[in-house]
């Protein structure tokens, strides 16, 4: 069996030499070889398991590659410290949630801990209880295989649990695979149907704010 992405390819590019260094070749053809690896691929294991203190570095980490693919790598302010500090205290301001795959199918760059979601509660005054899904985020070789299916779930099930009626989260307009993979979750878009925009008001405009305006 597989383990690594590496194994197959080693096995592909060197199956003509085998024989000459008198090693056998492997029974199957290439081809097969190919379908089952994919297939085990697909069929990965992962775990999706409350987020700890130790993963704060895996979060950060992983925090930065989705700002890096969202274009906003310059907005990142929050540390691994951060993450330390804020969500793992008496009363946190956020939770996680960690998927991770045994060790046999890591990243290339060595990680087990493959994708993430920061969550935390809010309230409606329309419907009560809610949950905020700030981050949902899956490593690009491990997409497709239900991970980041799985952490949305888990955060809906959190949600739930704690009798929240809502599930809020934002998207760029821009990430169509995104937006349509929520919708197939049956999600609404309440920007196009209701009309609301996302504000923020943050750095001095939040000092002045605070200070009673100008």
């Amino acid at each position: 069996m597989f383990n690594r992405w590496e194994d197959l390819c080693n096995v592909i590019s060197l199956r003509p030499l085998l024989p000459a260094v008198g090693l056998p070749t492997p029974v199957l053809p290439t081809w097969c070889l190919i379908l089952y690896f994919l297939d085990i691929f697909h069929n990965m294991d992962f775990s999706i398991r409350p987020a700890t203190l130790e993963d704060c570095k895996d979060i950060a980490r992983m925090l930065l590659e989705l700002a890096e693919y969202e274009k906003v790598l310059d907005q990142i302010k929050v540390t691994q410290k951060d993450l330390e500090q804020d969500g793992f205290i008496k009363n946190p301001f956020f939770h996680g949630i960690v998927a991770e795959v045994p060790e046999e199918h890591r990243s290339k760059e060595g990680h087990t801990k493959v994708g993430y979601a920061l969550y935390f509660y809010s309230y409606s005054s329309w419907k009560g209880r809610a949950v905020y899904m700030e981050d949902l985020y899956v490593m690009p070789e491990f997409r497709g295989k239900g991970i980041g299916k799985a952490l949305m779930s888990k955060v809906a099930q959190l949600g739930l649990a704690a009798g929240c009626s809502l599930l809020n989260f934002s998207v760029l307009d821009w990430n169509k695979p995104s937006l349509d993979f929520y919708l197939s979750q049956g999600c609404s878009d309440i920007t196009a149907d209701m009309g609301y925009h996302c504000m923020r008001c943050e750095g001095d405009e939040l000092e002045k704010l605070a200070q009673g305006g100008t």
